[in-house]
């Protein structure tokens, strides 16, 4: 018992070191500088005012799909790349961060084929003509009607005009620096040129003054040739001649002016940003997926060995992975001034969340380790998907104004979401059961009846949200559009889910159904629930178009065939069995089928 207490004691401290290792890195990059510091820095983009870390991080996973960077033998952090990128282009040119797999577009630009996936900007820059004009008629074709290579080339296209874009930032290109451009302000070369990185420029960087909001470096320039003093200026121009040199003193200095100078200029903005810099350093989602894995792991070695000795070790892993997935939510909900859910990948973290939570609360009820399991895995996956779909950019973004409503976003969408995350449990334990059947030599009656009776219930428990969610989402509806009910893909996509769980349940009550129907229904709800989820926003159809998306058809079609899989496996006889020797070892324990006290 002392060495079991150690054990967990042993396992928390683990848990603790694995949510805060975002903090232990080094602050100081190349060339001597305070890299946190800098990323610290506000700059406006998307219409909000974010962190240049976020700002970095998010423009590196467009280009690259990464966050980080392989350069000179060692990965550069996304802040580390950004300075480059705005203060020594010329060095940033050789990164390679593009990614060029699609045989058609090498064929265009006359590179062969290999197994290098990865080029620098230095590589294709003789290409950009070509790959605009490519480009250019790729995009008078509709998005879901071009082929491959129109798709290729124009995402190509669209990664080397934003790293263009950044790297314009504070100079035209092949000029001699910030301060060559404010020697030049007051000329008109110097305001053509000023022009033109206004019109380039990414982001703003530049704090609003008594005469205007946020400006980019090119804004600030014309700014100060009309008159109106802007001491950032002078501060990003000291920052890139220290950065350049290699003294990383002056250069932390001007970027501790120009935090000063963002916080007495927008106070609430800096807070803000800095909640934000911390929120991107804890990485509370991917420390969490990293939990959730080790507490699955160890509850599937529970179930062979040990288990009093190793569940309790699942169990804060669990809750340490739920910890940090339920901070990061807060986290999001307090950067934005919104409910959880604002868009695609909200909805998937929050889903997860959802589904965690609630076999956390099925494993306190059964003791099983079948509600940790399903908790843990729902948590991963969630994560996983919400990984994937963070791809296209900003995941806090400016809302749109058909969604510009706090009350019907916690109210509507949250309620629904709920109900996502129930179908997705229910389906989550009928999955187990049917895998279960044909991996062990005997089944337990109990253990299948205890199964049963946790799909059944969260089955009614999903049902409770869906139908308020699909109310409260007709009411929203008549006060946005003038009605109730327009049969739009996304409200049958809702009305499908109620509808299939009431039959699920109606089914069940009246015996037309028993213990492997409910699980194979249960298995269809989870596909039902993903074509609503995701499927309806791939249609780009509808008053709901303004979700769509392409890019998950690949992941939704697999996870189709995977329910399809497992709804064979529920129906089948069990007539083999791939695990023969594990029935002492059984998820589900005889006698587990109601809850415990």
């Amino acid at each position: 018992m002392k060495g079991q207490r150690w054990l967990v004691a042993l396992t928390a401290v683990t848990a603790t070191l694995i949510a805060a290792s975002g903090f232990f890195g080094d602050r100081k990059g190349r060339q001597g500088v305070d890299v946190v510091a800098f990323g610290e820095l506000p700059a406006q983009e998307g219409g909000r005012v974010k962190p240049i870390d976020t700002l970095a991080r998010n423009a590196l996973l467009m280009i690259r799909s990464k966050q980080t960077v392989r350069a000179d033998g060692r990965t550069l952090s996304a802040s580390e790349w950004l300075l480059d990128a705005m203060f020594r282009p010329q060095l940033a040119d050789t990164y390679a961060i593009f990614v060029v797999d699609d045989p058609d577009v090498l064929g265009l630009m006359g590179m062969p084929q290999s197994a290098e996936r990865y080029y620098s900007f230095d590589k294709l820059r003789d290409h950009t003509g070509k790959l605009q004009s490519q480009a250019s008629a790729a995009r008078r074709v509709d998005p879901k009607q071009r082929t491959r290579f129109q798709a290729a080339v124009v995402h190509l296209f669209d990664r080397l005009y934003l790293y263009y874009r950044i790297k314009h930032t504070l100079q035209i290109e092949g000029g001699a620096g910030l301060s060559d451009e404010l020697a030049r302000a007051h000329t008109q070369a110097g305001q053509e040129r000023a022009q033109a990185i206004a019109e380039l420029a990414y982001f703003r960087v530049l704090p609003p003054t008594a005469k205007g909001g946020w400006r980019n470096i090119g804004e600030g320039l014309a700014a100060l040739h009309a008159g109106t003093p802007q001491p950032g200026l002078e501060l990003y121009a000291a920052m890139q001649k220290a950065y350049v040199a290699g003294d990383g003193a002056n250069f932390d200095a001007a970027v501790a002016k120009m935090l000063a100078l963002g916080r007495a200029a927008d106070p609430t903005a800096l807070g803000i940003a800095a909640h934000e810099l911390q929120f991107n350093r804890a990485q509370p989602f991917y420390n969490g997926m990293v939990l959730y894995v080790a507490a699955l792991l160890v509850l599937f070695a529970s179930w062979a060995w040990r288990p009093q000795t190793l569940r309790p070790v699942a169990y804060v892993l669990l809750a340490a992975g739920l910890l940090l997935h339920t901070g990061g939510l807060v986290s999001r909900t307090i950067l934005q001034g919104r409910p959880p859910v604002t868009n695609l990948y909200s909805s998937a973290v929050f889903v997860g969340w959802g589904a965690a939570v609630l076999g956390a609360v099925l494993e306190r009820l059964y003791r099983n380790g079948f509600g940790a399991v399903v908790a843990a895995a729902s948590g991963f996956v969630s994560l996983i998907v919400a990984h994937h779909l963070a791809a296209d950019g900003d995941t806090m973004e400016m809302m749109r104004a058909v969604l510009d409503s706090n009350f019907w976003l916690a109210t509507h969408v949250i309620t629904i979401t709920i109900g996502y995350s129930g179908t997705f449990v229910a389906g989550a334990i009928a999955a187990g059961w049917a895998i279960r059947r044909h991996a062990l030599r005997s089944l337990d009656p109990e253990a299948g009846k205890a199964l049963a009776s946790m799909t059944y219930g969260i089955q009614c428990f999903a049902l409770l949200f869906s139908f308020a969610g699909t109310v409260l989402g007709g009411i929203w509806a008549d006060q946005s559009w003038g009605r109730f009910w327009g049969w739009d893909p996304k409200e049958n996509g809702a009305l499908l889910i109620v509808l299939w769980i009431a039959i699920v349940l109606h089914a069940r009550w009246g015996g037309y159904i028993r213990e492997r129907g409910l699980m194979a229904m249960s298995i269809a709800g989870m596909a039902i629930t993903a074509f609503s989820w995701f499927g309806v926003n791939m249609l780009g159809v509808g008053l709901h178009s303004y979700g769509f998306t392409d890019k998950a058809f690949s992941a939704l079609a697999a996870f189709m065939g995977l329910c399809l899989l497992l709804l064979g496996l529920s129906l089948a006889p069990p007539r083999f069995r791939l695990v023969r020797t594990l029935a002492a070892g059984l998820p589900v324990q005889h006698g587990a089928a109601t809850p415990h006290g």
